[in-house]
Parts: C-alpha cells; sequence; structure tokens
C-alpha cells in the first residue's frame, strides 16, 4: 500500500488533485478512529479528521518519502487532537444519560453482537470503566495507551506520531497501564 501512496503523492505533487482523493480514501476511516478515540466526541474527530487531510495535503511537499504517510499522517491528527484537548475540558462523558431516554448512556446506541444478556451487561459495564479510567488519565498517558492497546500501533510508530524518544514512549505506556491497573484496582 505505501507504494501506491507514495506514487499518489508524487501525481499530487506535479499538480493532480484528483490523486489526492485516493490518499483519503485509503486512510479516512483508521485516521478517524484514532481521532474518535482520542476525543471521545464524533463530530470533533470528523472535525480533526478532516483538518489533518488539510494540512496534510498543505504540508505534501515537506514530506519525506523515506518515511510512511501512515505514521506522519497520524502525526499530524494526534497533534491536532492533543491541541484541541489541551483547549476545551470535557463538558460531556460517554457514558453520560443520553437526554430524553431514561438510564440509556451513549454506549447503549452503540450495535452489538448477540450474547446472553448477562454476559453484555457485564461486557458493556467493563467496558464502560476501562473506557472512563481510560478518560481519566493525563493526557500524555492516555494518548499512548489509545496508540498502543486500542490502535494497536506499534511502539515506533507511536514515538514518530508524537515525536518523542522511543524510551519515552515505553516509559508512558508502562507508567499509564500501571496508572490504569490502579485506577480500575478490583477489576
Amino acid at each position: 500500500m505505501d507504494t501506491l501512496i507514495h506514487k499518489r503523492i508524487k501525481q499530487v505533487l506535479k499538480g493532480d488533485q484528483n490523486a489526492y482523493s485516493d490518499i483519503v480514501k485509503s486512510y479516512q476511516q483508521s485516521l478517524y478512529h484514532v481521532c474518535y478515540r482520542i476525543l471521545g466526541n464524533q463530530q470533533e474527530a470528523e472535525d480533526v479528521a478532516q483538518e489533518a487531510f488539510v494540512r496534510a495535503y498543505i504540508n505534501l511537499h515537506t514530506f519525506d518519502p523515506k518515511r510512511k504517510f501512515s505514521t506522519w499522517l497520524y502525526r499530524i491528527a494526534t497533534n491536532l487532537c492533543i491541541d484541541r484537548l489541551r483547549k476545551k475540558k470535557p463538558d460531556y462523558y460517554l457514558d453520560a444519560e443520553v437526554p430524553g431516554t431514561e438510564g440509556l448512556n451513549m454506549y447503549s446506541q452503540v450495535a452489538i453482537e448477540e450474547r446472553l444478556p448477562e454476559e453484555e451487561v457485564e461486557r458493556m459495564e467493563l467496558k464502560d470503566r476501562i473506557h472512563y479510567e481510560i478518560n481519566r488519565l493525563p493526557e500524555k498517558y492516555r494518548t499512548v495507551v489509545i496508540l498502543k492497546y486500542i490502535e494497536e500501533l506499534p511502539l515506533q510508530e507511536i514515538s514518530d506520531i508524537l515525536d518523542i524518544p522511543l524510551g519515552t514512549v515505553k516509559t508512558r505506556v508502562h507508567r499509564g497501564r500501571e496508572a490504569l491497573r490502579k485506577q480500575l484496582g478490583d477489576v
């Protein structure tokens, strides 16, 4: 896939603006998911993902073709997410009740596979608790935990995305995991 992306980048740099749509299609869903996991809000994640694509397009001439495009793009998006988190304190929570309903939260709106009701309730409660506790982590730990354990990115790629040394990433993953373990306690 990298070969195709690098070919499209060359076409864009030569003036073929339509080639960029292929790049966007290739990364649209995965970039949105990274943004959503970091921000926890659909509209903000869509906005940030779109802004990341715009910034990548504007700065495409600065991209180093020796590197992975996805790492460069994720780095742009992650930095935009971090900036957005710093500017805005959360005024919503995914486990908050949906207005106009009785006892339903945003997680109840997610489609799920068929399971026994008891298993589903336990799974939903655990998922809610884990997401809640991840969101309580300090920003620097939350970001690496999401990229490592939810997005399943390799440590080196996280290092490249966040532009921090690999050792720092390892430390933050370890400390974030330990903080999460302490927060979850009895689970």
